[in-house]
């Protein structure tokens, strides 16, 4: 599952910089949204306090994404279905985020480090939750923030669930070095995959920055399929490769628990294969 960016597109100013939101697209929703049912270029320019070239382009971008869509007999707009498959992405991810959280909490307990959940975001994995372990005074934030797949714990376990296609479609380029431990090789990081998928969970040492490790797990829904990974990440002084299999199997069990509170049954996922 992937969680879409919320709010309105963004204009990124340089490297570095604040990115500038639009908000017309988002605008228009509203007011498309607070009636009447439907409205033409002119009404929604007025609203809007712009041209009705302007309207009219904000609606055609709006179009073309399913958002809204034009009545061929009025040739004015109402809102898309469109709507419902975002509203279904959001909904999804708040449910994810609300069912993860007291699993998240013990997990930082029992390990006293910093956990994550994690989501696919088209070619990289986004932060959605995490809480900070319990003895740190100055804490980074993740969430929101994306991060390369080949480097870090939990977009290796997310790419170790894909089909092998689209696997190879997300590394068809260089593989980006952030520290001296990143995995370039492609073959090296297809086999730590392959070594992922059959041990349950995957990790990294020192491979997004000098000084970090983790070790991470999916986690599934109710079709068994993975839709996110929960990590554990520490200090590499504190959080040694000692540590990868005791907490390997604490982040699994945590991924499973997950998984259970958002309807997957292992047991019956796993009649259902002996049965086919």
């Amino acid at each position: 599952m992937r969680i879409a960016q919320q709010g309105a597109p963004c204009e990124t100013t340089g490297v570095g910089e604040t990115p500038r939101s639009n908000p017309w697209p988002g605008r228009s929703g509203s007011s498309l949204a607070q009636g009447p049912e439907e409205l033409g270029v002119t009404e929604l320019g007025r609203r809007l306090g712009v041209h009705k070239a302007t309207a009219s382009r904000l609606l055609a971008t709006l179009a073309k994404h399913g958002l809204v869509e034009r009545n061929p007999v009025t040739d004015k707009y109402r809102l898309g279905f469109g709507i419902v498959r975002l509203a279904a992405v959001v909904t999804g991810g708040l449910d994810l985020v609300r069912q993860a959280r007291p699993v998240l909490e013990r997990l930082a307990e029992e390990t006293r480090e910093t956990v994550n959940l994690a989501v696919l975001d088209g070619d990289r994995v986004v932060n959605i939750d995490q809480i900070a372990a319990p003895h740190l005074v100055v804490n980074v934030n993740w969430v929101g923030k994306r991060t390369p797949l080949h480097c870090t714990s939990n977009g290796k376990v997310l790419l170790a669930s894909l089909p092998a296609r689209e696997r190879a479609r997300l590394l068809r380029g260089p593989l980006e070095r952030l520290a001296p431990n990143t995995i370039v090789d492609k073959d090296l990081l297809q086999a730590q995959l392959l070594e992922a998928g059959v041990r349950g969970y995957a990790y990294t040492l020192e491979e997004l920055e000098v000084g970090l490790n983790a070790v991470a797990a999916p986690v599934r829904d109710s079709g068994g399929g993975v839709i996110a990974a929960v990590s554990v990440s520490g200090p590499a002084y504190r959080f040694t490769r000692g540590r990868i299999p005791e907490v390997g199997g604490l982040v699994l069990k945590a991924g499973a628990d997950i998984a259970r509170r958002m309807g997957f049954l292992a047991e019956a996922a796993s009649a259902g294969v002996e049965s086919s």
